[in-house]
C-alpha cells in the first residue's frame, strides 16, 4: 500500500512539475504573440510594445494568482518574476521606453546568478532549496549544479545584452530582439538542463535508498 501511495505521489508531482513549466513559460509566450500580432495591425502598430507589455504584466500576475488558487503556494521564482516584470514593465509603459523591458531580462538573469553565488558563499545553496523536493543529491553535486547554472545565467545575460545592443526600438528592430531572444533563450535552457541531467540522475537517490544507506552498519 505504501509503495502504491509513493508511486501515486510521484506521478502527481511529475504532472504538477509539467504544468508548472507552462505556467512559467505562458506569460512570455503571451507577450511574444501579442506583440507580433499587434505590430502587424496598423491601428495598434505604434503602441504594440506598450500594450504587449501591459498584457505581459497581467499574464504574470494571473499565473501567480492561479498558483495560489490551485496549489496554495507560489513558487519563489515566479514571485521574483512577478516583481521584476511589474516593475520594469510598469516603467516601460510610464516612460514610453522599450529599452527598459529589454534590460529587465538582463537584470533577471544577473539577479539569479547573484542569488546563486551569494547563497553558495553563505553556505545556503539556493539551488538546493528550490529543487530538493525533486531530487535527493549530495551537497557536492548541488554545489556543482548551482555553479553551472550561475555561470549559465551570466552567459544568458550577456547574450541578451548583445541582442539588445544590435536590435532595439531605436533602429526599428525591437521585434527582431524579442523573437530572437525567445527562440534562442528557451532552447538554450532546455539543452543546458538536458546536459546536466546525467549527473543529476547518476547521484539522485530515492528516499528509501537514502534511508537504507543512513541506517546501514558503519554508515
Amino acid at each position: 500500500m505504501s509503495e502504491d501511495l509513493t508511486a501515486l505521489d510521484a506521478t502527481k508531482r511529475k504532472k504538477s512539475d509539467s504544468g508548472q513549466i507552462w505556467v512559467d513559460l505562458g506569460p512570455i509566450l503571451v507577450f511574444v504573440i501579442t506583440y507580433n500580432v499587434l505590430h502587424r495591425l496598423e491601428a495598434t502598430k505604434e503602441n504594440a510594445i506598450y500594450i504587449a507589455t501591459g498584457v505581459f504584466i497581467v499574464s504574470v500576475l494571473a499565473a501567480i494568482a492561479w498558483c495560489k488558487w490551485k496549489r496554495g503556494k507560489i513558487p519563489p521564482i515566479l514571485i521574483v518574476t512577478g516583481v521584476l516584470v511589474t516593475a520594469f514593465g510598469g516603467l516601460t509603459i510610464l516612460f514610453r521606453d522599450p529599452a527598459i523591458i529589454q534590460i529587465k531580462f538582463t537584470f533577471t538573469f544577473l539577479f539569479y546568478a547573484a542569488a546563486i553565488f551569494i547563497s553558495l558563499a553563505l553556505k545556503q545553496n539556493v539551488w538546493k532549496l528550490f529543487f530538493r523536493h525533486l531530487f535527493n543529491l549530495p551537497d557536492r553535486i548541488w554545489n556543482i549544479l548551482a555553479i553551472r547554472w550561475g555561470i549559465f545565467y551570466i552567459v544568458m545575460a550577456g547574450l541578451n545584452e548583445v541582442l539588445r545592443y544590435n536590435f532595439n526600438e531605436a533602429n526599428g528592430q525591437f521585434e527582431t530582439w524579442l523573437n530572437l531572444r525567445t527562440f534562442l533563450t528557451y532552447p538554450a535552457f532546455i539543452l543546458f538542463a538536458l546536459a546536466n541531467t546525467p549527473i543529476t540522475l547518476k547521484h539522485h537517490k530515492d528516499e528509501d535508498e537514502a534511508e537504507a544507506e543512513a541506517t546501514a552498519p558503519g554508515a
